[in-house]
């Protein structure tokens, strides 16, 4: 396929909905928070059961996915905070820059890509991605996120803050119980009406993700911190994928398909997630500017930059050149 069609065929449909989604933000005052509930209360769950459930992919092609995702961001966290040192990057801007660094987002930007990248097999390793990477958010990143505040206020309670959270998610529940029907071989036939419902409530939600990135992104303010987001930008777009294609290559996923939707998910731009554990539980002051509005010009650069990046690393990937 020609960057072209790779374009149009695999990032143009999530740009167009997205667009829809930064529009409506611009134009009315949106609140994406209740949509986000929606969406991570109902319709990803969903989402994440029907397509392990149901997914052709082997257990130990699951485990290996887990293992690729733990040493991917672990090796980010630790490159990203080394940069930062190095460049004398102090809290609470050395734990948001790893934070954006570290996390993609493999879900809102991912999942989407991925599916129209790589069909139904790019989709079921998107979602494995994003349930691993949501355990990892909410535990090292909660201790990432809390770790300026940590330092003035002797406050070290982030991971279980972390857990707890984790236990809300609806989302690791629908990983387990999807894991244990396939174990126990009673998963249901995808004909039955119950079935069909649920891949209509999941399939809802890749749409509704778009939407939410782009009202997110309408109230992002890129000019305030556009020089302090070139080093996040080069980490992401450049380093990041980098990191992917050695872990890929060493893990040995067996699956071309599910190896080169590792690499993708692993350079998606960062995360809209880091934004609220920078707000929740770090401290916001820098001297020029919010650590909030830092990570918000951070998402909005990086997902402008991931619309060239995205187009040429599918090329190559679905070319054989990478993985």
């Amino acid at each position: 396929m020609s960057l072209l069609s790779i374009f149009v065929t695999a990032l143009l449909p999530i740009l167009a909905i997205g667009a829809v989604g930064f529009l409506l933000g611009r134009v009315r005052d949106v609140d994406p928070e209740p949509l986000n509930t929606v969406t991570v209360y109902v319709l990803a769950p969903a989402l994440v059961f029907y397509s392990l459930a149901t997914t052709e992919l082997a257990g130990s092609t699951l485990a290996t996915i887990t293992g690729g995702v733990v040493v991917y961001h672990v090796v980010m966290i630790l490159v990203a905070a080394g940069v930062a040192r190095l460049l004398g990057i102090s809290e609470p801007l050395l734990g948001a820059l790893v934070l954006v660094a570290a996390f993609p987002n493999s879900g809102n930007y991912g999942v989407p890509v991925s599916s129209f990248a790589f069909g139904d097999t790019g989709r079921s390793a998107a979602v494995v991605y994003l349930a691993v990477q949501g355990v990892l958010i909410y535990t090292l990143g909660v201790y990432i996120a809390g770790r300026g505040a940590a330092n003035d206020a002797a406050d070290h309670s982030g991971w279980l803050v972390g857990i707890k959270r984790i236990l809300r998610i609806p989302l690791i529940y629908a990983v387990v119980v999807a894991l244990v029907v396939r174990w126990l071989g009673v998963v249901p036939p995808t004909d039955l009406a119950a079935m069909q419902t649920l891949k209509l409530v999941g399939d809802s939600s890749i749409p509704m993700m778009l939407l939410i990135l782009g009202i997110q992104l309408a109230g992002a303010d890129l000019g305030s911190t556009l020089s302090e987001v070139g080093l996040v930008a080069g980490l992401k777009m450049v380093v990041a994928p980098a990191i992917a294609v050695g872990v890929a290559l060493v893990a040995g996923f067996g699956d071309l398909t599910v190896a080169r939707t590792f690499v993708l998910e692993s350079a998606m731009p960062a995360a809209v997630t880091p934004l609220i554990l920078v707000g929740e539980f770090g401290n916001t002051s820098m001297s020029n500017v919010s650590v909030a509005e830092f990570v918000s010009a951070a998402v909005f650069a990086t997902t402008l930059l991931s619309v060239p990046v995205l187009t040429v690393l599918i090329f190559l990937l679905d070319s054989g050149f990478v993985v």
